[in-house]
């Protein structure tokens, strides 16, 4: 509980502090690197959560691309600002924008709100994303939706797919491995405890479009397993 209650404070101070940069940050971008990104590792510090971070020799800081990452926990959050080492928006649903105060400050970051009981709000919001890349900053997507209760990878959905075709950008596969037993789906009880980070080779979406955009999500989803098999291997 004490924990939880640091993770509350320690957020709205840091939107607090978020609020001056507002009306001057029109990309988001100090907002991410000033506020989000410090505030992440402030969390993972505080509650004795290491990362280890594998295959940075496949992030280009300088490329747009699309991030997409399985999600077990919360902590997934924490632990793709405070590692994954370039200016990103996250792509998120739109009910984590309607918390006070934090969902302000998400949107001050420029980070892209999906409606996904409205389909003509998450086109709309796929556009934003789409022009968030072409200005220059990569986007992180959870393509299974929501979290994993046993940290076992799920299945894809289209949206964040659909992303990287209509940007032309490539797909990057990342696995978040061990943050389900740090935080449980619906659990408030954080344990400390060692997540690793994987960030693979990026995938091109050329020969990709509409019609078989199934087979490139096969390809990331197997991609994302065997990363997260090796991993198993490798604690094992």
């Amino acid at each position: 509980m004490l924990l939880n209650g640091f993770i509350a404070i320690h957020t709205l101070l840091f939107c607090a502090i978020a609020l001056p940069l507002a009306g001057i940050d029109r990309t988001g971008r100090l907002i991410h690197s000033w506020i989000a990104v410090p505030w992440a590792r402030a969390i993972l510090k505080v509650c004795g959560v290491r990362v280890e971070v594998r295959g940075l020799r496949n992030v280009d800081s300088l490329c747009p691309r699309v991030y997409m990452t399985n999600h077990q926990s919360i902590f997934d959050i924490f632990t793709l600002l405070a590692r994954l080492p370039v200016h990103f928006k996250f792509v998120l649903k739109q009910e984590l924008m309607r918390v006070p105060v934090l969902g302000f400050t998400m949107r001050q970051a420029r980070y892209i709100a999906i409606d996904r009981a409205n389909p003509r709000q998450a086109v709309k919001s796929m556009n934003e994303a789409a022009e968030r890349i072409r200005a220059g900053a990569s986007v992180v997507v959870f393509p299974e939706g929501t979290r994993s209760e046993d940290g076992r990878l799920q299945s894809f959905k289209r949206g964040g797919f659909l992303l990287a075709l209509k940007s032309g950008c490539d797909v990057v596969p990342v696995t978040v491995q061990g943050s389900h037993r740090i935080a449980p789906k619906g659990s408030l009880r954080i344990r400390p405890g060692e997540v690793t980070l994987t960030i693979g080779e990026p995938i091109s979406v050329e020969g990709y479009g509409k019609r078989n955009v199934s087979e490139l999500m096969d390809r990331v989803h197997e991609a994302m397993q065997r990363q997260l098999e090796e991993m198993t291997e490798c604690r094992g």
